[in-house]
């Protein structure tokens, strides 16, 4: 003789039984007003997001399947802006081979001039303060300003290089109008300009090891080197791989020292990927090639950064 006590002949609790509608989880009372709280909040950002990024996305997306030219009224040409460009457009092809002779210029300069500067002034020392305020006050600077001053310092009638080689029985180059020279310059110019910032980023990461690790390879005899290459190189790759990141997406889009230095000239020799993207649009009024341009870059940017983020793991160290 079994004997049902009276939890089993109870139902389990907000368990609906057969033929009965589920209950509702009330809510507390005060969570909806909560709620309401926090997308009042995010609303403006989330506004912003949409007019200022996907609103202009969407459109720049359909103008780049027409041949509109920011007046009239756009025309369906399909794919043909984008197959123009891979394979018909020589000027095209000539911004690209400059873009990717710059960034093989700027950034591996940029990176080691500031893991050099970087390693130098990290002792916490007040003249180091000093040195630190020198080497990043040129990433602040406006850009027009710096490329101003530096076209004059370029300038092959009373530039300050050219005039510093005469007295030394050198005819220097016109610097800005002479091939291969002005892509140096510009180069030249950008990793100055832009180095500070590096610079910072991998001197945190550098105060950011332990000491007890120094000290430990110095009771083993450890040289400096040795220090460097076996325990700062290794725990700055975290630092190395966002600056380089960072780098390679400036590096794509340099506009307004070669804008300001040069125009693109001579001929096309400094001509890059953003200038030649700023003359399509405003210059020649091809908005939908410029569309095609844009969508391009930003496709190639991804997908290259993409492989960098696969790679990371064969040499970023996260200890």
């Amino acid at each position: 003789m079994s004997v049902n006590t009276p939890t089993q002949n109870m139902p389990a609790r907000n368990t609906p039984t057969q033929g009965t509608p589920p209950r509702k989880v009330r809510r507390a009372p005060g969570r909806k007003r909560r709620n309401l709280v926090g997308y009042a909040f995010v609303a403006p950002l989330m506004l912003g997001i949409g007019v200022f990024h996907l609103y202009p996305m969407a459109v720049t997306t359909y103008s780049s399947f027409t041949d509109w030219d920011g007046f009239n009224s756009r025309h369906f040409v399909g794919f043909a802006n984008y197959s123009k460009l891979i394979l018909h457009d020589t000027l095209f092809h000539t911004v690209v081979t400059n873009t990717l002779l710059f960034m093989l210029g700027a950034i591996p300069l940029t990176m080691i001039l500031a893991l050099c500067l970087a390693t130098l002034v990290s002792p916490q020392r007040r003249i180091m303060t000093v040195f630190r305020l020198a080497f990043f006050v040129p990433y602040v600077a406006n850009v027009v300003a710096v490329s101003v001053v530096w076209f004059r310092l370029y300038s092959g009638q009373d530039g300050v290089f050219d005039t510093l080689l005469a007295h030394l029985g050198i005819d220097g180059p016109d610097w800005l109008v002479t091939s291969p020279w002005a892509l140096i310059a510009v180069i030249f110019v950008s990793v100055w300009q832009g180095v500070g910032y590096p610079m910072i980023v991998l001197m945190a990461g550098i105060q950011a090891i332990p000491a007890e690790l120094y000290e430990a390879a110095s009771l083993d005899g450890a040289s400096r080197a040795r220090r460097f290459f076996s325990i700062t190189l290794p725990l700055l790759t975290p630092s190395l791989f966002f600056v380089s990141i960072s780098q390679f997406v400036a590096s794509f889009q340099v506009f307004g020292i070669v804008y300001v230095m040069t125009k693109g000239g001579p001929g096309n020799d400094t001509n890059t990927y953003m200038l030649q993207l700023f003359n399509t649009s405003f210059a020649d009024g091809e908005l939908g090639y410029a569309s095609a341009m844009a969508w391009l870059l930003f496709l190639v940017i991804a997908a290259l950064t993409v492989i960098q983020w696969r790679l990371q793991r064969r040499w970023v160290f996260y200890g």
